[in-house]
């Protein structure tokens, strides 16, 4: 995902210690850059709108409670949304917490085996998607599973768990997604458990781990280092989490952002990634003046992000840079270099859990110099950190970021066989 940033800005170990405070470490190649020699690509086109059907399975729509967990509403998948392995699919509602810690909709999916459950019920999985967009839309839930998530969440039905699959509050729910915030996203898949427990509590066991990939692999992070103090006051039992070409250190880059950073249109891809970061912190902190960095441009960006899906969007800023969209660096925000930090730093230490942590050696969407930095902060943290990581599983892979969890299942299979054994 940033391998492009990465080659213009050097980057490297000082990425790591900028992460808790100070200015970032790409800011000196941003400053360094001068305006005359930025390729600034071509105009952002506009969004066109979504054409694919969806399949919304005629939920109804409903308003938040005060408990989070509770299910609102719960109705048969539509079978065009569901995993071939599946036995009951059910598509639900429940109450969550949004990014303003107000009580707010989330939806979601649940996958039950096929077969007789085992003694103590099926174990279950809280599967955490990867990036779809920000519009109502793109949930997952409403849309077919397809390709490398589908084979991913079959096998693992076929290996007797159960899986709930939030769509975190935003899609298909109101409010806009807070893409990348650890902190909400974490809560929403904690009380997708709970919600699934209410549906379904006889047929499921009290274990239960998080399983992500891409952005899901960054949530799964977040859920695990804050799962263990909130599934308790479920009621139920955290064993542990599966992360895959998970994410890190991107907020360094986006604080780094400018009229001269980044240097050159970026892949399409990493563009969209950006627009939904800014799209989200802005709409989480109305406190902060990020319009005063934007350009109109930049709000027209910003606008378009969010109407409809990634490959949509994608394609409205292929050619773009994104260095357009500013008047000047967004650190020069008074504040936003701290919010953003906080909206969305992977932590490295304090987890209380087993932890398995895959990643792709021809990773280019998250490349393997961010990935060998987290594995090997979180590894070290084993012995050194404050507080300790309890144990950490890295596994590399001769695979790029999309196959990555197919590819890692024999041995992340094998982690969650041994973490759910009593």
């Amino acid at each position: 995902m940033l391998s492009a940033l990465a080659l213009t800005s050097g980057f490297g170990a000082p990425v790591a210690a900028a992460q808790s405070s100070g200015p970032s470490p790409f800011g000196s190649a941003a400053d360094l850059t001068h305006q005359s020699s930025v390729k600034t690509g071509e105009s952002m086109r506009p969004v066109a709108q979504r054409t694919k059907p969806i399949y919304r399975s005629d939920l109804p729509e409903v308003g938040p409670s005060s408990r989070v967990g509770e299910v609102l509403a719960k109705v048969p998948l539509d079978p065009r949304a569901g995993l071939d392995n599946a036995g009951e699919q059910v598509r639900f509602a429940y109450t969550t917490v949004d990014q303003h810690g107000q009580p707010a909709v989330s939806t979601g999916a649940m996958y039950m085996p096929k077969g007789q459950k085992p003694a103590g019920g099926w174990p279950v999985i809280a599967w955490a998607h990867g990036t779809v967009g920000l519009g109502d839309e793109c949930a997952p839930s409403i849309n077919p599973q397809v390709g490398n998530d589908a084979r991913y969440l079959n096998k693992w039905l076929d290996e007797g768990y159960a899986i709930v699959a939030t769509d975190y509050v935003g899609l298909d729910s109101p409010g806009l997604h807070s893409y990348l915030n650890g902190k909400v996203s974490a809560a929403n898949v904690v009380d997708s458990v709970a919600a699934a427990h209410e549906m379904f509590g006889g047929e499921l066991s009290k274990k239960w781990a998080v399983v992500g990939q891409s952005q899901g692999g960054g949530v799964a992070l977040h859920v695990a280092r804050r799962a263990t103090p909130l599934s308790e006051k479920l009621g139920l039992d955290y064993r542990g989490a599966v992360a895959t070409g998970a994410p890190a250190y991107i907020e360094e880059i986006v604080i780094a952002a400018g009229p001269t950073f980044p240097p050159m249109p970026l892949p399409g891809g990493l563009s969209v990634f950006g627009l939904y970061i800014l799209a989200a912190v802005q709409e989480a902190h109305p406190e902060i003046d990020m319009d005063a960095a934007l350009s109109d441009e930049g709000r027209f960006m910003l606008a378009e992000a969010k109407k409809s899906c990634f490959h949509e969007v994608r394609d409205g800023v292929q050619g773009v840079n994104l260095a357009r969209a500013f008047t000047k660096p967004l650190r020069s925000v008074p504040g936003l270099d701290k919010a953003i930090r906080e909206f969305m730093a992977t932590p490295t230490s304090g987890y209380d859990k087993p932890v398995f942590v895959g990643h792709g050696l021809k990773d280019m969407d998250v490349p393997s110099p961010i990935g060998m930095l987290l594995n090997t902060e979180m590894w070290f943290n084993q012995f050194f950190g404050m507080p300790r990581n309890t144990r950490v599983d890295v596994k590399w892979y001769l695979s790029d970021h999309g196959t990555t969890p197919n590819v890692a299942f024999p041995d992340s299979s094998a982690f969650l066989a041994e973490i759910f054994r009593d």
